[in-house]
């Protein structure tokens, strides 16, 4: 018998809908999952606002949602270690295996890669704001009984910050800023601390969102929005971290390192061409790096969560039913209000 979800889906610009859609039978070798919580991205905000997020452009209807968790409800063939009703963190991310970035051991480069919730590929991966949704077993990583689905959802984007700390090399003992203090900015705060840094800046154009990254343990904040002259004082820094996903924040990071630091870049920033300050890279020996999505930090990040070192819902600031993610989405764009939007089962 064919099951129907009720689905989060993105038609267009600022035309997300809840959608009932029917699910085929489940797949030899996938499992289907129920959902029991999702945080709203960054990406999904892209997406929401405007139908893509860097060069990744909505073509057909697309399911948001990739950071996600649930319960094992059906399997079908092999999935060892798993059964139904097992709670389960859900990885988005589904590699080949061997194409050359997989063989290398960088899987988040994979040219095959399934990442869900994208309109990276063409047929889009639809994602997990679904009541109903399938996937791998690869892609499940069990959780403990204490841990909720809430904080289980959020290893995902904790994997994303562990990914852009391990890119920046050594970072026991130095100074590091970091320019946008939303979840990915703070939750990468968090694990620079946990790295060994010695002190975190963290810049950004709004006040509210400062003054959280100063109560979860930020040594300085620096509001820019009416110019640059504070962080000019107190620069240079060993590293910088740019999250904002713009070219400012780009050329502000570049200018805050010292000669021979280190960027890396974590923001999406917008498609296409934009100036950058790229003479400075040279004249400064500044590496520049890239950081995109994770590898086995996925499983890191499970056991961080799982074992208390890291808070992750220090970060929610509200959680929304499902059954009303557009207006969760909205509520979660309006950074006076909201760090943090979990969507929830009820």
């Amino acid at each position: 018998m064919t099951s129907k979800a009720l689905a989060a889906t993105l038609f267009g610009p600022e035309d997300l809908r809840m959608v009932e859609r029917p699910l085929d039978p489940l797949a030899s070798g996938m499992v289907r999952i129920r959902f029991g919580a999702g945080g709203i991205c960054g990406s999904d905000m892209h997406y929401y606002r405007h139908a893509r997020t860097g060069d990744f452009v909505v073509t057909s209807p697309l399911v948001l949602g990739h950071e996600i968790a649930g319960e094992v409800v059906e399997i079908s063939g092999s999935a060892p270690g798993l059964k139904t009703g097992d709670r389960v963190a859900v990885n988005p991310s589904r590699w080949c295996g061997h194409c050359t970035p997989c063989r290398e051991g960088r899987l988040n480069l994979c040219e095959n890669i399934f990442f869900m919730g994208s309109a990276s590929k063409t047929p889009h991966m639809q994602g997990g704001f679904s009541s109903l949704f399938d996937a791998v077993p690869a892609q499940c990583v069990k959780i403990p009984d204490h841990v909720t689905y809430q904080a289980a959802a959020l290893a995902e984007p904790l994997a994303v910050c562990l990914h852009a700390v391990a890119r920046a090399g050594d970072v026991k003992g130095k100074r590091a800023v970091l320019f946008g203090s939303g979840p990915i900015g703070l939750l990468t705060m968090l694990a620079a601390r946990r790295a060994g840094i010695a002190e975190v800046t963290v810049v950004d154009i709004a006040a509210a969102p400062l003054a959280f990254a100063t109560r979860l343990g930020a040594n300085h904040v620096i509001d820019i929005s009416k110019g640059d002259e504070a962080l000019k004082a107190v620069a240079p820094y060993d590293v910088a971290f740019e999250v904002s996903g713009t070219a400012a924040g780009l050329a502000s990071a570049i200018g805050a390192v010292r000669r021979g630091g280190v960027v890396v870049q974590i923001g999406n920033l917008p498609g296409g061409q934009f100036p950058t300050p790229a003479n400075a890279v040279m004249a400064k020996e500044i590496d520049l790096r890239g950081s995109f999505r994770f590898g086995p930090e996925f499983m890191t990040a499970v056991e961080l969560i799982s074992d208390g070192s890291v808070d992750v819902l220090s970060l929610v600031t509200a959680e929304r039913p499902l059954s009303v993610a557009p207006d969760a989405v909205r509520l979660a764009l309006d950074r006076s209000q909201s760090v943090k939007v979990v969507l929830t089962a009820q």
